[in-house]
């Protein structure tokens, strides 16, 4: 197996870890070049031999498994992350994906109730002496009672408790120093300690002797590693929750599909459907793939694609989704785009690897917490020197329990897990509203916007023009002109040409033939129909083809133009012939659109082609900011970088694809899609539905996503701050007053939860 994977991914060949050529490290063998993801495992690589430095080889495995802390790190089998030692989990949800999903989880509940009944009589047993009625009684004090601890305590440490040790040990040698790293160290040292105390009670001095007997911490270490388990089966259990967006949009796809064939119909799964296969829709069913309706007609309700619960009617012809659910009709239909090309797994898909992807204020975190580790360590030491030094008797015994809280309580997984627990659910959350984000930068660039540039077509409007009046010249009739400009249109690919040719179509007008066609970017057309020299386009142009006499054509077209209409200009036989106006309606949803963006302080700034008039229309009716007309593609970048150099936030709504310039250039990009004509690789955001209201569902989610996380860095930072001191004894000389590692293991525990119960909150905002 080579090392590498990709253009742009290769192997570590000591460790199997998924890492970036560009930034990894590298060393070269026999001609080939291997990448490493840290010194440790490169100086490893290179102090083998020749057969030992091969890149490891996998299993064959459909599902990706990731750690949600440390996305770079992919494998295709379960297991523990070798940096945090996080239980990994699938990077994509697919079908039939639970039971391996749930297996660390099952694990880890077993070891916690087998756990629990050994360790609780343990501290129930170890906590007898405080109890005045039965300190007096011989047995509680006596070496049988201490044994018994012993024979409970020892399953609980080193069986319900050794997935701690190895991911601790793991961690040393991998150096990558975490949480399990100071789990380990702590439950290991109260463990073998007391041990040392029952065996060889003749190591320590007579000062460290309590009526007698050594001091023993079994209550401690079996406890500590309970509680740790409680929070791994609380953690695994919230984390699972946070894949439920993603599992929602995996279950509106049904399982099987009905294939045509000879001699009747033949259930499939649905990974059998290729492209040409006829399937029968039947009624109320799901639509298994993309494709189009062959035979028969329905009503299709597709709220997953419109975000309308109003079904549309579909029939020959008609393209149908994946995943909408069909009415109370039967058709057949024939399979299009299957697997990962159907838009329901191009969506899943995006929103899984928004979901890994890394926003830049997690930079913050992994700062400290590569740090953090190392200074806990240290922190630890100083700790049981200090108490050493200074403590009261038994000092070894004060020494070692308050070095042992110090390790529990300052694990940094609540730290670590603060950012990517939010970002998942944030994104999800978007996914359910329609709003598909790329990656998590975008989602925190989008906080910040300050402008919103839209365009005009597509965007405020329908993007579907329509022919709206004929205004024939004196010496020319209505359908005469119509019928010879829209003879000549058909031949021209632009949107106006195509609403002239519907609307000559709809009046039942016949078109002819046309020679010696001719198209003139941003002009016009020209050309010959039924022997006459006909001509379409800007005033500009018909001058230049040497008409003229339009002067009283203008006057018309400049009042119509005010009333949000794009006026044509023809002529006929080297003579001016009349107006045609086209009119793209604007969106129901686009006034009340804007005056949500308007309420989120944002500026609006419309970039168009059209032209002043018609432009200042459209703006003056839905109350926009700033308008700037006849502008080219090349132009809308050159403006939005002035808005930049202003100060300005922007972010750029448009179709996706002709104002990809101006996408790449703003801050964060919104491609504006409908149905399966998504253009989800062009921007940074992506609206399923084509209207403007979700860009303030997005933005509203932005500012949810990252004050959600803020909350979690300032509570993980917090309570990391406040928890060390306090374990290592600060308040003891003040109060008297020590934090038990038992305490410490349960703080540890639950700030992990409350960040990930935090982010949980974001399934339910609202957008």
């Amino acid at each position: 197996m080579m090392a590498s994977q990709g253009n742009g991914t290769s192997l570590d060949p000591i460790c199997g870890m998924k890492v970036d050529k560009q930034s990894a490290l590298s060393a070269e063998r026999d001609g080939q070049t291997f990448y490493f993801c840290s010194d440790h495992c490169r100086q490893k690589f290179l102090s083998r031999s020749d057969a030992a430095a091969k890149p490891q080889e996998k299993p064959s495995s459909k599902a990706i498994y990731t750690c949600p802390m440390h996305p770079e790190v992919q494998q295709d089998h379960p297991g523990e992350c070798p940096k945090c030692g996080m239980a990994l989990e699938a990077k994509t949800a697919t079908i039939g994906t639970d039971e391996e999903e749930n297996t660390e989880l099952r694990n880890m509940t077993r070891r916690f109730w087998i756990g629990s009944a050994l360790a609780l009589p343990v501290f129930i047993l170890a906590m007898t002496h405080l109890i005045p009625a039965l300190d007096s009684l011989s047995w509680v004090k006596s070496d049988g009672l201490r044994w018994l601890q012993f024979a409970l305590t020892t399953p609980v440490v080193l069986w319900a408790g050794w997935p701690f040790f190895q991911r601790g040990y793991r961690s040393v040698i991998n150096r990558h120093l975490n949480m399990f790293t100071l789990i380990s160290i702590g439950v290991g040292a109260a463990f073998i300690f007391s041990v040392v105390a029952m065996f060889m009670p003749g190591l320590f001095p007579p000062t460290m002797l309590h009526e007698g007997k050594v001091v023993i911490y079994f209550e401690a270490a079996g406890m500590v590693t309970v509680l740790v388990l409680l929070g791994q089966v609380l953690e695994l259990r919230a984390r699972s929750r946070t894949g439920s967006a993603i599992k929602a949009l995996l279950n509106l796809a049904p399982p099987t599909a009905r294939q045509v064939v000879s001699g009747g119909d033949k259930e499939i799964p649905l990974e059998q459907v290729k492209v040409g296969d006829k399937l029968r829709v039947v009624p109320g069913g799901k639509i298994p793939v993309d494709g189009e309706v062959a035979e028969g007609h329905s009503s299709v309700e597709e709220s997953m694609v419109t975000g309308e619960p109003l079904p549309v009617e579909k029939s020959v012809g008609d393209t149908v989704t994946g995943g909408t659910v069909n009415g109370s009709g039967s058709f057949v239909m024939t399979a299009e785009r299957v697997g990962n090309d159907t838009l329901l797994n191009q969506i899943v898909n995006m929103v899984a690897e928004a979901q890994r992807s890394r926003a830049p204020i997690q930079g913050l975190a992994d700062k400290v917490a590569a740090i953090f580790v190392p200074v806990v360590l240290a922190v630890a030491v100083i700790t049981f020197v200090v108490w050493m030094w200074l403590g009261p008797e038994p000092k070894l015994a004060h020494a070692i329990v308050n070095a042992v809280a110090v390790l529990i309580i300052a694990c940094p997984c609540a730290l670590g897990l603060a950012t990517p627990m939010a970002i998942m659910m944030g994104v999800g959350r978007g996914a359910q509203e329609g709003v598909l984000v790329k990656n998590a930068e975008a989602l925190e660039r989008l906080e910040k916007v300050t402008t919103l540039v839209v365009d005009k077509t597509g965007t405020l409007t329908e993007g579907k023009p329509q022919l709206i009046d004929v205004l024939p010249s004196e010496g020319s009739t209505a359908k005469e002109m119509l019928g010879l400009a829209s003879s000549l249109e058909q031949n021209s690919e632009h949107p106006l040409a195509a609403a002239i040719v519907r609307g000559a179509k709809e009046k039942d007008i016949v078109l002819d033939d046309v020679k010696d066609f001719r198209s003139v970017t941003a002009g016009g057309v020209v050309g010959n129909v039924t022997g006459r020299s006909v001509m379409v386009g800007k005033p500009d142009f018909l001058r230049d083809e040497k008409i003229s006499g339009l002067e009283q054509l203008e006057v018309t077209a400049k009042k119509l133009q005010t009333e949000g209409k794009t006026a044509m200009f023809v002529a006929i036989d080297g003579k001016p012939a009349g107006i045609l106006t086209v009119a793209d309606p604007i969106k129901a949803t686009t006034t009340e659109a804007i005056h949500e963006l308007h309420a989120l302080g944002l500026e609006i700034v419309m970039l168009t082609g059209d032209n002043h008039r018609t432009a200042a229309a459209v703006a003056g009716e839905l109350g926009i900011d700033v308008v700037e007309a006849e502008i080219e593609p090349a132009g809308k970048v050159e403006h939005i970088k002035q808005l930049r150099a202003k100060g300005k936030h922007i972010a750029m709504a448009g179709d996706g694809i002709n104002d990809a310039p101006a996408l790449s250039e703003a801050d964060v990009g919104i491609a504006m899609g409908t149905g399966t004509d998504v253009a989800m690789q062009s921007a940074g955001v992506t609206l399923v539905k084509g209207d403007l209201r979700g860009i303030a569902k997005a933005i509203r989610l932005s500012h949810a996503t990252m004050r959600n996380i803020r909350q979690n860095l300032v509570f993980a930072f917090l309570y990391n701050s406040l928890g060390i001191p306090v374990a290592a004894g600060v308040l003891y000389p003040f109060f008297g007053l020590l934090l038990s590692p038992i305490i410490a293991g349960a703080a540890m525990s639950l700030s992990s939860v409350s960040v990930i119960g935090n982010a949980l909150r974001l399934r339910k905002v609202k957008l």
